[in-house]
């Protein structure tokens, strides 16, 4: 049982020191102990035991020799001592120091007796020691990180990269990983309960970014209770949510392709690397507690997280964990979307201008406006650990283990407007969107309509475990060899969802009403009382279960061998073993069908049956009670089995990859600027086979395919301080598990006496998607104060998958008369769609990003910042068959938002600070169905979430810190079709999370 947030904070409290007492404890001299040693080493033990960064190039270093340093001295001090039998000195910068050879003054004549050098061996990249410090002890016993800041990953990198390091992920405001990954260049997120899930890079949706965790590709797979977010992801996008963000100490992004990368991800690589012992000097001790409460719930939600880290000589042992309870409420108004309909009468049949009107097939109405509630008690757990053995700087190897699991216990709420056919009066007026003409009814009055009321309630839980083995050995001056072995599994069961729905049929009069908000619209009844149990009865009862496994097994090799100070060879072997498989199980009907175990037919209700739900923050209303209904029917104990299996949605797909590359890097001097440049071709083989139901009918396949894939990276430092970049690649993307797999699903869509049903398939046969790629960047660095960059992209993806459509009736299609959707029968006709790779598209854009300390500022503004970044991407293809109109469509992608941006402002200084962190995402596609009789296309608006932070440090250990989230209470709102109708609009509330950290 966790400790209660409240008495962390005071058993805390109770051991700090004032920060008036801890501002003075800095000490002017430091306790070193040096041995002789190589000269890079013993700086790095300098910067180490300083806390400041170095900056040199590792050339000047070869060969020499440090000599003993013991006893108290100033930093300058003790760096001189280094130095001081070199011909080196130390340049102070605002931030640490330069190394660099002494000036030497040349006599003229011996100048002019030394011809100079046809060829000069081209100057190294300039080495970095960042040393970010965690924790400064009692005693000047100092725990330090000894990894690289995130600009220096940036500025080291062959590739497009991006990264976040510790201080970095925790700093800014963040409920789960994918709100850390949301402040770089270039991504966006989709967001659930007000966090995010999943992530979209360089305007390329979720299945084109591939993620690994250690090196090792990994899957979280998660779900979202609204269908029109998706419900259950049968996708390779990978659910961020699973994890929270202090699990990791560092996330690269890596934007561009190179041979030595796994192939997959066209948008890009996601890499998350836990922490690892030799990460720190020394013993590592952190415990954070939190406890937070949403402006939708009032709950109180407490948040921990630990990491604990031992060495002992060249062995050392980590463990992290991360727990948290959140309780959420987003809630808000929906439509299920629009439909032109002529089935409607007027009330009056004397309104004979209403019923020409209603006749013409001109008028689009919602399909029933309804009030939405979606709640949820969370529950996330991670928990990683390392055992590492370093006996010295040449080799490393680690045992790494990561267990994440997601639990959410949802419930849902709904009422919503049905059977309104009956049209006392309506006022319409033309769309607003992309189309003109359409007619639509922002305010409508029924006579006779219905209430349909439902409750829902959800168990589903995420479980993700990963253990590898990886091995890093300098076997000698010229050559590495590193080696991994991993496995990892994420399952996602739904093992029951269970809903009820209780209906007053046809007795209330209704207005529906979108002409005060045309994307929130609130209906209501002058003449029925939807909190009263009189006029409601028993619907139907239903019962759901998902079940999906994924696993990945991986072997690596690779290895570095240099060819002399300029040139370096590398080439690997890389295994990759995928397998995934679901099914789903169903059980409806009920109280009608003959498997009612008693009260079969009843339908009346009793008040120990029902109960008024008041979650929303717009209206009340009666709901069905599912435990005491389940109960009267005889259903308390109902358990879905094998027998309620859906057969045409089990499916098993597996996947198996071998691959070799080979990487060729070369050094040179370009008009006296260093030029870094390196070329690879990579090969892979994909045996893919999958199993399933087509048509009712057993069904397997087995095929393979391969490519080659080159690389081409140029690193040219135009001046000290700036890189050019530019690189050419070539990629693919493996189709959606969904899109691949045996399967068939039945839309239970209602539909009306003319509307035609949708019928979807999988394609195993779909080839990868496959991108030429072209990245180019230039980058300036401000010393220690930040950077400043500008990167232009462009791919040219072919096999672009698309969904085609064909109508086909029922019957021909050997599927079972029980997955019809309500009014249809076998004889009716229905839109088969199924995925089918088509022709080529292309997706371009820019970058322009910032970070900059604002220390040129008077005082006190000298500890302000800036973080900013925005970005544009501009892509289409073409779609078939839009809105069954037979015609084809050009349309952007699903998730590319064409502007995206980041602005974050901060103060900090070493005892407090504070930052405001803005995050825009433009309008963007979710999906254009093909044959969709309701809609061209669906999509969410453009949306601007404003978070803040602040901390505050009571002594050097102890750290108060306050988060703020969502703090506009942004509206989600989802459209249906170009026109801009309202879908589903919804709030997530504000959250807020106070918190202390102490470190030792």
């Amino acid at each position: 049982m966790w400790l209660r947030p409240e008495l962390c904070v005071l058993l805390l409290l109770c051991c700090c020191k004032s920060p008036v007492v801890w501002a003075a404890e800095a000490p002017q001299k430091q306790l070193y102990s040096l041995p002789s040693q190589p000269l890079s080493a013993a700086l790095l033990q300098f910067a180490r035991t300083t806390n400041q960064p170095l900056l040199y190039d590792p050339a000047l270093l070869e060969g020499r020799q440090a000599p003993v340093l013991y006893g108290e001295f100033e930093p300058t001090e003790a760096l001189n001592q280094l130095l001081a039998q070199q011909p080196l000195e130390a340049i102070p910068r605002e931030k640490g120091w330069l190394i660099k050879a002494k000036a030497v003054v040349e006599q003229p004549a011996m100048a002019a007796a030394i011809p100079a050098s046809k060829t000069q061996k081209p100057p190294a990249a300039m080495e970095v020691i960042a040393i970010r410090s965690t924790v400064v002890a009692e005693q000047n016993a100092v725990t330090k990180a000894v990894l690289p800041q995130a600009k220096t990953l940036k500025r080291e990198a062959m590739i497009a990269q991006d990264s976040l390091v510790a201080d970095d992920i925790t700093d800014f405001p963040a409920l789960n990983l994918a709100n850390s990954l949301l402040r770089l260049p270039g991504i966006t997120i989709n967001r659930e309960w007000g966090e995010g899930r999943q992530i979209s890079l360089r305007g390329l949706g979720p299945d084109f970014t591939r993620v690994q965790v250690n090196g090792m590709e990994a899957l979280g797979t998660s779900s979202s209770p609204m269908d029109a977010r998706g419900a259950v992801s049968r996708t390779r996008a990978f659910d961020f949510n699973i994890f929270a963000s202090e699990l990791f100490n560092q996330i690269d992004v890596k934007k561009s392709f190179s041979a030595d990368q796994e192939e997959g991800g066209i948008a890009g690589t996601v890499n998350l690397h836990t922490a690892k012992p030799f990460d720190y000097d020394g013993p590592k001790s952190s415990i954070s507690a939190q406890l937070g409460t949403n402006s939708n719930t009032n709950s109180s939600d407490p948040r921990f997280s630990a990491v604990f880290s031992e060495l002992w000589s060249d062995i050392g042992a980590l463990v992290s964990i991360t727990h948290s309870v959140r309780s959420t409420n987003e809630y808000g108004s929906n439509t299920t979307r629009w439909r032109r309909e002529t089935g409607k009468q007027a009330a009056d049949s004397s309104n004979t201008e209403l019923q020409n009107l209603l006749d013409s097939g001109e008028l689009w109405f919602p399909r029933g406006q309804r009030f939405s509630v979606w709640e949820n008690e969370q529950n996330r757990l991670g928990i990683t650990t390392a055992l590492q053995y370093k006996p010295n700087q040449d080799f490393s190897l680690v045992l790494d283990w990561m267990h994440g699991k997601l639990e959410n216990q949802l419930a849902e709420h709904h009422m919503a407007v049905k059977d309104n056919n009956l049209v006392n009066s309506l006022i319409w007026r033309e769309s607003t969107g992309n189309k003109s003409g359409d007619k639509e009814v922002v305010y409508a009055s029924y006579k006779n309509a219905s209430w349909r009321n439902e409750s829902r309630e959800d168990y589903n839980e995420s479980v993700f475990d990963q253990i590898s083995l990886a091995a890093d050995w300098t076997a000698t001056a010229d050559l590495q060899i590193r080696a991994m072995l991993g496995h990892s599994s994420s399952d996602y069961s739904q093992p029951l969802l269970q809903k009820l729905n209780i209906e007053a049929k046809k007795k209330a009069d209704i207005i529906t009403d979108f002409s005060q908000d045309a994307f929130y619209g609130r209906s209501s009844s002058t003449d029925f009382d939807v909190t009263s149990i009189e006029g409601y009865t028993v619907k139907d009862l239903f019962f759901q279960s998902n079940f999906i496994y994924s696993s990945f097994d991986n072997a690596k090799l690779d290895v570095d061998y240099q060819l002399s100070d300029n040139n370096t060879l590398k080439f690997g072997i890389h295994y990759k073993k995928f397998s995934n498989s679901g099914f789903e199980q169903e059980a409806s009907g009920f109280p009608y069908n003959n498997a009612t175990p008693k009260n079969q037919g009843m339908v009346s209700l009793n008040p120990a049956q029902v109960q008024i739900y008041r979650g929303h923050q717009d209206q009340s209303w009666l709901e069905g009670n599912i435990a005491a209904v389940q109960n009267f029917y005889g259903l308390s104990d109902f358990a879905l089995t094998a027998a309620n299996t859906l057969s045409n949605t089990v499916y098993d797909l597996a996947e198996q990859t071998k691959a070799l590359y080979l990487l060729y890097h070369h050094d040179l001097d370009l008009a006296g600027s260093p030029l870094r440049s390196r070329f690879g071709l990579r090969f892979f083989d994909t045996q893919m086979s999958s199993q399933g139901v087509s048509y009712m009918q057993p069904a397997s396949i087995n095929r393979n395919y391969s490519g080659y894939l080159p690389s081409l990276d140029l690193a040219y430092e135009l001046a000290e301080d700036m890189i050019w970049r530019v690189g050419l690649s070539k990629n693919i993307t493996r189709p959606s598990l969904d899109a691949m797999a045996f399967s068939v699903y039945v839309s239970k869509t209602s539909l009306g006496e003319t509307d035609i049903g949708q019928i979807s398939t999988g394609n195993p046969e779909l080839q990868p998607y496959d991108s030429d790629n072209f990245d180019m960047a230039l980058e300036w660095y401000f010393e220690s104060a930040g950077l400043a960059s500008v990167a232009v992209f462009y791919k040219d993806i072919n096999n672009f998958i698309q969904t085609k459509t064909e109508q086909r009736r029922y019957s021909e299609l050997g599927l079972p008369a029980d997955l019809l959707p309500d009014g249809k029968t076998v004889n009716d006709i229905f839109n088969l769609s199924s995925p089918q790779n088509s022709g080529s598209s292309g997706i371009q854009g820019f970058e322009l990003a910032l970070q900059r300390d604002l220390d040129f500022l008077p005082a006190p503004f000298q500890y302000s910042g800036v973080i900013a970044n925005y970005t544009w991407a501009d892509g289409d293809t073409l779609y078939p068959n839009v809105e069954n109109s037979g015609q084809s469509q050009r349309k952007a992608f699903p998730g590319l938002s064409k502007q995206s941006y980041n602005l974050t402002l901060y103060y900090e200084t070493k005892v407090w600070g504070a930052r405001v962190a803005a995050a825009y995402r433009g309008k963007y596609i979710t999906a254009v169905e093909s044959g969709s009789i309701d809609d061209d296309e669906r999509g969410y608006h453009a949306s601007t979430n404003l978070d803040f932070s602040a901390y505050y440090r009571l002594n050097a250990h102890i750290k108060l810190n306050l988060e703020a989230l969502n703090l506009t209470n942004q509206r989600d709102e989802l459209y249906s079709d170009s026109s801009d109708r309202a879908y589903n609009s919804t709030y997530s509330g504000r959250t807020y999370m106070l918190g202390v950290t102490a470190e030792f």
